[in-house]
């Protein structure tokens, strides 16, 4: 049986006001916009959505929010970006009776690394304190896990149910390919190059492209899977020169910018994260009408069949 999370998983932006609160109305009308556009589940409180800025309660909430909205339409996996055993566990605890699918957890991300053993006992301890299914977010730069403890972490943990591989090495991704157990997923959050990951074999993606611009990522997907890879090289292309534009230290901000020329809401970015500059704006607004095209011929495919 294929594993519940594959596919395109966007994780979503969190809405905020001018002031800095919780957009639960934007929030609610982003996850119908993701619905809309065929995803196969989505992530609340990752990177994207600035999870790092989120309280415990903060996190509670937009979770059950983005659940209540979706129902049992899509899985929904809520991040967790924190730097101790004790804070995961009590998140973790947090989201046991919401029915989410998954919980997307980072190494700690700190300035001190814990050696190998130490991160097996984090994920331990995790693990033994909930019954949802675990994806390793590997993410931090200064933890980043290798393909061989991340593999010992997915053998030893039954629990564990997969890994979020980012950064932009293809070897580490294909290396973690190779060796990962059958019952385990490998999902790319790889943004430049989720189209060679498709092609490696990754299991689905959770990554800004996909909040950005859904519609097309599910269509890069589905090219993959059903070999045409003329028009997977196509649409890799014109993600590329988008995501180029959207890349950079505000990039949720740039997400939601994108999103809002779409018509779905996506609020304001949380202080002090800067706005996207006009000449973001713009250089935005090109590459989203390009790549939007793919999305539009899928969409005129569709109600042509």
């Amino acid at each position: 049986m294929r594993p519940l999370l594959t596919g395109v998983i966007p994780p979503l932006v969190t809405p905020f006001t001018v002031d800095g609160d919780i957009d639960a109305d934007a929030l609610k009308g982003e996850a119908r916009f993701m619905l809309s556009k065929g995803v196969h589940g989505v992530c609340v409180g990752g990177s994207t959505g600035e999870g790092h800025t989120l309280t415990r309660d903060e996190l509670l909430r937009v979770v059950t929010v983005v659940q209540e909205e979706v129902g049992d339409k899509i899985p929904v996996v809520a991040g967790i970006i924190v730097n101790s055993t004790r804070q995961a566990v009590l998140s973790a605890r947090d989201m046991s009776k919401l029915g989410i699918k998954g919980l997307q957890i980072t190494p700690v991300h700190y300035l001190f690394k814990p050696d190998d053993d130490a991160t097996i006992a984090h994920f331990r301890t995790i693990a033994g304190e909930t019954d949802i299914p675990i994806i390793i977010y590997n993410v931090i730069p200064w933890n980043y896990l290798r393909p061989d403890l991340l593999v010992r972490l997915m053998t030893e943990l039954p629990e564990i149910a997969g890994v979020k591989q980012s950064q932009g090495d293809m070897k580490l991704m294909a290396d973690l390919l190779l060796a990962t157990p059958k019952d385990k997923v490998v999902l790319s959050a790889i943004d430049a190059l989720l189209y060679p990951s498709f092609a490696l074999g990754a299991h689905g993606t959770i990554a800004a492209n996909p909040a950005a611009v859904p519609g097309v990522c599910v269509r890069l997907w589905n090219a993959v899977q059903q070999g045409d890879h003329k028009l997977g090289l196509e649409i890799h292309r014109a993600m590329l020169r988008f995501w180029n534009t959207i890349a950079g230290d505000n990039l949720p901000a740039c997400v939601k910018h994108a999103l809002s020329r779409q018509g779905a809401p996506g609020g304001y970015p949380r202080a002090p994260m800067p706005a996207s500059t006009p000449s973001q704006k713009a250089a935005i607004d090109r590459e989203l009408e390009n790549v939007l095209a793919f999305e539009d011929a899928a969409a005129s495919s569709a109600r042509a069949a």
